[in-house]
């Protein structure tokens, strides 16, 4: 039977899955209102994008330090600030109105989306029990997922009865407000950090080990992207399916991706080899993939096999998450979670050009291909961590 959360485990999984949610619905809030800014600001959708890339280039520069910064002064402070400032970006943006506001508000939202990773894992990797943290680690990524998918509807409902700036100050201020139910655990935070501070030297956080996890992090964003941004144009430029099939079988992946996460939590509780927990459910999930794309599938079949696909690829995600807890040092778990942030970013910034070039040089199977062999890879990538594992046990039991 599956252990409970304590009263206190569950305020403290809440108000750090509430920031995640928040931090998902503010990574996805401009898209949405790209041709209401476009009309109002008198701008292109080419400076819009920047402001999206200003945002992701930003994060990825600041991730990493962000970690660092996490573990010095604490988790909980860090993520106050964080959402306190990613909610000034979108208010500031919203009473500006114009493009170079939006830019300000686009270049403060990229720093504050830097804190979330490495301070939610360091909050709930040190508050919650060993006996259920894959469910909380499953929870929190299922809470990133629901903001992606409430962000759309929400944004675009606040402006249609109050225009765009009435929009983006209302996603602002929600950051504040998912700030307050951490307010306290950030005050009380200061006796455990002189306490974790009070330890001896830092160690290497630069090993073979966490350096394989940036490696992994990396691969799964990459193959992740190329599906996500260009698996229905793939589809219908290799089999010739209708756009709505097409975006059926991908929304099929993407809604069977955050059930998987549920069911992974489980997963994750129940074993210590998460290793082959995430090998197995990649290398499975990369040979549908294969199926997906070079198959010449019915409409009806290729939504069951990528559903599968989908299902298998969520449900690792905590188990991805435990080898980072494990590979962390005690008291870095921010940096860390930071520095093997740092992998969505890439995967962010160099998939969507590598595979649009395929795309555009009459290569829509190579998609799927490379898509299931970057999978492949991080099976590899897994494996390896597998191993290190069981040399570590092996030597702890010679001792």
């Amino acid at each position: 039977m599956a252990a409970a959360f304590s009263s206190e485990e569950r305020r403290i999984l809440l108000s750090v899955s509430g920031a995640h949610f928040i931090s998902h619905v503010h990574i996805l809030a401009l898209p949405p209102l790209f041709p209401l800014l476009r009309d109002g600001m008198g701008v292109s959708f080419l400076e819009l994008g920047f402001a999206l890339t200003l945002f992701n280039v930003i994060s990825f520069f600041t991730q990493a330090p962000m970690g660092f910064l996490v573990d010095r002064f604490g988790a909980r402070r860090a993520l106050v600030c964080g959402l306190m400032l990613g909610g000034l970006a979108f208010v500031l943006a919203g009473l500006g109105g114009s493009y170079n506001w939006l830019l300000v508000g686009a270049c403060l939202a990229g720093l504050a989306n830097s804190v979330y990773h490495p301070a939610d894992y360091a909050i709930l990797g040190s508050s919650i029990d060993d006996a259920h943290v894959g469910r909380a680690f499953s929870l929190h990524t299922f809470a990133g997922y629901a903001g992606s998918a409430v962000a759309p509807f929400l944004m675009l409902g606040v402006a249609s009865l109050g225009g765009f700036g009435a929009a983006l100050i209302f996603v602002g201020l929600l950051g504040p407000l998912a700030a307050l139910p951490l307010v306290r655990d950030a005050i009380g935070e200061k006796m455990a950090m002189r306490h974790a501070q009070a330890g001896g030297r830092r160690p290497n956080l630069l090993s073979g080990a966490i350096l394989v996890l940036i490696v992994f992090f990396t691969l799964i964003a990459l193959s992740g992207n190329g599906l996500q941004s260009f698996a229905v144009s793939a589809w219908q430029a290799s089999s010739g399916i209708s756009l709505t099939a097409a975006n059926v079988a991908l929304t099929s992946w993407l809604a069977l991706s955050a059930v998987g996460v549920l069911a992974g939590g489980y997963v994750a509780d129940r074993t210590k080899r998460h290793g082959l927990v995430a090998a197995g459910g990649l290398g499975a999930a990369a040979c549908l993939i294969l199926f997906a794309g070079l198959a010449d599938l019915q409409p009806v079949m290729l939504t069951l096999v990528m559903a599968l696909s989908g299902f298998l690829s969520g449900m690792i995600m905590p188990s991805r998450d435990m080898l980072v807890r494990a590979a962390a040092p005690p008291g870095q778990a921010g940096a860390v979670f930071g520095l093997v942030s740092t992998g969505f970013s890439i995967g962010g910034i160099a998939g969507p050009v590598g595979f649009g070039w395929l795309l555009d040089h009459g290569q829509p199977h190579a998609i799927f291909v490379i898509a299931a062999g970057l999978m492949g890879a991080a099976v590899a990538m897994s494996l390896w961590q597998e191993l290190r594992r069981g040399q570590r046990v092996a030597l702890a039991a010679a001792e």
